[in-house]
């Protein structure tokens, strides 16, 4: 391995997207103390908050997606295309990358095109059990495509399909509290059941508006709630769940491994990343796929676990009726809850990012 190996690492807009190639950044400075690694994003999305607060540097390019509800304001996008790939010309031209991973996110797609065009070594990650349009295209001269689904080789070429799980963060895995600890850490009641929802980094207003609906359920049925709602939420929850003791609410949850280990039953998107980190969490869930996602890819990956028997779904426009019945139901139901853990476990990954970091690594080394 020569010394001081360089990689762009590619993408963001979600939680979904960064939280994986922070943990794959991780991975492979573990593995080589000496490498550097710089991320590319996306301006004005989260990655360009994020990335830097876990230590890395990130260039931005401006680029947005394609906006599916109005065609009109996609008059700018060709623009907005072009420019980017200028500024990825200059950003690759300036670091000159061993290797570029694309980890998902409309910003990918111009750095891994424009690095194979350098003949640069490029990967790419799919978290989804239903591949995007550009990564669909960018695989074609893709070094290796890492999955976290089986059946992927109808999106991609075979022979360059590694499947290796979903990175998960650190925290999840390593630093999860006992139950109890947990429950105090949300100054709730220990003896009682405890949902934990969370509708991913940007949060979920179908689930959010269903909870508040039906917030009187949760002490009908002397349950409690860890309720993360992403910020366009947060003031109607806070309002909503004002005097009710048996709720916890927050705009977001930075210690998740809290969330997760307090919880006996959780309320989910369906993202990968919520998947990956459910799995091995090995908790009892209920689904509420995000319908708008590319390709309704959430809808694909909670069905993927529905018919392995390892987890509830309620779709967002039946969610106002049916989430908290379910849910309540769910918290009730013993034998279903080991059920479902038990099987939800069976699909965890623990060690995805060291199998990613080490594959790129042998790769290009």
């Amino acid at each position: 391995m020569k010394a001081s190996l360089k990689i762009i690492i590619a993408g963001g807009g979600t939680g979904g997207h960064i939280f994986p190639a922070i943990a794959i950044a991780n991975a492979l400075r573990r593995i080589d103390g000496n490498i550097k690694i710089l991320f590319v994003g996306a301006k004005g999305k989260m990655e360009m908050e994020k990335v830097p607060q876990a230590g890395y540097a990130i260039k931005g390019i401006d680029i947005t997606s394609f906006n599916r509800s109005s065609l009109i304001k996609n008059i700018g996008l060709p623009w907005k295309l072009l420019k980017s790939f200028f500024q990825v010309r200059t950003i690759v031209s300036d670091f000159g990358p061993d290797a570029v991973v694309g980890v998902g996110g409309y910003s990918s797609f111009p750095v891994l095109r424009f690095a194979q065009a350098r003949r640069i070594p490029t990967f790419i990650h799919e978290s989804n059990s239903f591949a995007g349009k550009s990564n669909i295209w960018l695989a074609k001269k893709a070094t290796m495509i890492f999955v976290a689904s089986d059946g992927m080789e109808i999106f991609f070429p075979a022979s360059r399909i590694v499947y290796t799980g979903n990175p998960v963060r650190t925290d999840i895995v390593r630093n999860r509290p006992p139950r109890d600890e947990a429950v105090k850490f949300f100054g709730l009641d220990l003896t009682r059941k405890t949902v934990f929802s969370t509708g991913g980094s940007l949060g979920a207003k179908g689930i959010n508006e269903a909870i508040a609906r039906h917030l009187g359920e949760f002490e009908k049925n002397n349950l409690q709630l860890v309720w993360q709602t992403g910020k366009p939420f947060a003031e109607k929850a806070r309002q909503a769940a004002e005097g009710r003791k048996n709720i916890w609410t927050n705009d977001f949850l930075t210690q998740m491994q809290y969330g997760y280990a307090a919880a006996d039953v959780v309320i989910s998107r369906s993202g990968a990343m919520s998947i990956a980190e459910l799995c091995l969490v090995g908790k009892p869930v209920v689904f509420v796929p995000f319908p708008f996602a590319a390709e309704d890819h959430q809808t694909a990956n909670a069905k993927s676990l529905v018919n392995k028997g390892a987890a509830l779904m309620v779709n967002d426009a039946e969610a106002n009726e049916k989430l908290v019945s379910t849910t309540v139901s769910l918290s009730k139901d013993i034998e279903l809850q080991a059920h479902l853990s038990a099987e939800i476990r069976k699909l965890g990954v623990a060690d995805a990012d060291e199998v990613i970091a080490k594959k790129i690594l042998e790769t290009i080394g």
